[in-house]
């Protein structure tokens, strides 16, 4: 059974919530639907039907540390040197 619910939020978020609805053909209501059911149904997280979370979001996840002296800019430094030879 459907109920209205009404909600105070930024419009700025209500905006570009409603943008990224229209992008991917669902309405904000499906959506905030599947995130608050995402939310509650914390035992079964891999089992929503409706949204597959990508293989690049799933492979953020690897328990890889990262560490802390990591000099970030030297990395990519060399890598654009090496690339532009």
């Amino acid at each position: 059974m459907d109920t209205k619910l009404t909600l105070k939020l930024d419009k700025f978020i209500i905006d570009k919530a409603k943008e990224y609805a229209s992008s991917h053909k669902r309405s904000l209501s499906r959506l905030i639907e599947a995130y608050l059911k995402s939310l509650v149904n914390s035992d079964s997280p891999n089992k929503n039907e409706e949204f597959e979370i990508s293989p690049f979001v799933k492979s953020l996840s690897t328990g890889v540390k990262i560490p802390a002296d990591l000099d970030h800019k030297k990395i990519y430094r060399d890598y654009l040197s090496e690339k532009y030879k």
